[in-house]
């Protein structure tokens, strides 16, 4: 009887040895042919040309194409929902931003999500920090959101209107939960993208907007915008005289920006690992450390635990200021 069992153990244990070494064996031999990174935005905006910087570097060193593939519309979610249902190989990953959360939580409060932010997914790394910063016409008589707020309550008869880059964008939700905060009044204008709403702000003909750094960052040192404040945890190193929204009495409104990669969940912990590698070593890389700091960018080279703790953390903060709004 004990020989049987033996045998039997020996059985099991050759078994389960060959059907670990196929995917040891890609996992070791990976990338074999090129890797597409979708991007769910269309091209020319931030998280296009961090992807693209970073794909280039990621060809150089893992010897195939890393090819960006833009698949905007939806708010990012058209291209998720194509990730989400990818093969989990490691030939198909996602460069996303900090709209994939919000986009996640209100798809999942209206009970319309075409994907499932926890199961679906599979964090590499967050590649970039790219903060949010609240920007105003030089006609504005307020030098950061606190003035603008006394501005707003001791003159009823301003009517100033805020714009974003859509209806449910960041920059939107973060508008109505500082009018909640703030006590004050203004009109929401949303834009079909960062460029249309710069113009407007440019012109004097709107007031206050926000949008990614990287959007307005010449603007800004340059003086044509007035900068209110950023979203980051800390001040800017390129904008030091430019405070955060905690440091004028908004802690809830903090919010890290940031771009990172995705790919398909039940891809091999090894693949994962090798794609971590390569980010890290990409975003640290002298060239690219400067194209991203002329972004307003930095590079950060996350671990995957560390990007998927930031996405569930960002979805909560989300989630409750889009039930106390009531947004739609």
């Amino acid at each position: 009887m004990r020989s049987i069992f033996s045998k039997w153990k020996q059985v099991c244990s050759v078994t389960l040895l060959a059907m670990a070494l196929p995917l040891g064996a890609i996992a070791q031999s990976y990338p074999t042919k090129p890797i597409k990174m979708i991007v769910p935005f269309p091209a020319g905006g931030t998280t296009d040309i961090v992807a693209r910087i970073i794909a280039q570097k990621m060809t150089e060193s893992m010897g195939q194409p890393v090819t960006v593939d833009n698949k905007g519309g939806a708010g990012g979610n058209i291209g998720a929902d194509l990730m989400a249902k990818a093969a989990p190989d490691g030939y198909t990953i996602m460069m996303h931003n900090l709209s994939f959360p919000l986009a996640a939580v209100a798809q999942a409060l209206a009970n319309r999500a075409p994907f499932n932010v926890d199961t679906d997914f599979a964090g590499v790394s967050i590649a970039v920090y790219v903060p949010f910063i609240w920007t105003s016409s030089p006609t504005v008589p307020a030098k950061d959101l606190k003035e603008l707020a006394n501005l707003l309550k001791s003159n009823k008869s301003l009517q100033y209107n805020y714009g974003s880059t859509g209806p449910g964008s960041t920059m939107h939700v973060l508008g109505e939960a500082y009018k909640k905060e703030a006590g004050i009044s203004m009109e929401h204008i949303p834009f079909k993208g960062a460029a249309p709403l710069k113009q407007e702000l440019l012109a004097g003909r709107l007031q206050v907007g926000g949008d990614q750094l990287s959007s307005s960052l010449a603007e800004v040192k340059s003086g044509t915008l007035k900068a209110l404040a950023t979203t980051a945890s800390k001040r800017i190193p390129g904008l030091p005289d430019v405070p955060t929204v905690k440091e004028l009495g908004y802690p809830n409104l903090e919010l890290e920006g940031w771009n990172g990669v995705f790919a398909p969940a039940k891809t091999p912990k090894d693949i994962i690992d090798r794609l971590n590698k390569e980010i890290i070593a990409a975003v640290k890389h002298p060239d690219v450390v400067k194209r991203l700091n002329e972004l307003g960018a930095e590079g950060v080279g996350s671990t995957p635990a560390a990007q998927d703790a930031m996405l569930r953390k960002q979805m909560d903060q989300f989630r409750a200021i889009i039930r106390e709004m009531k947004l739609e």
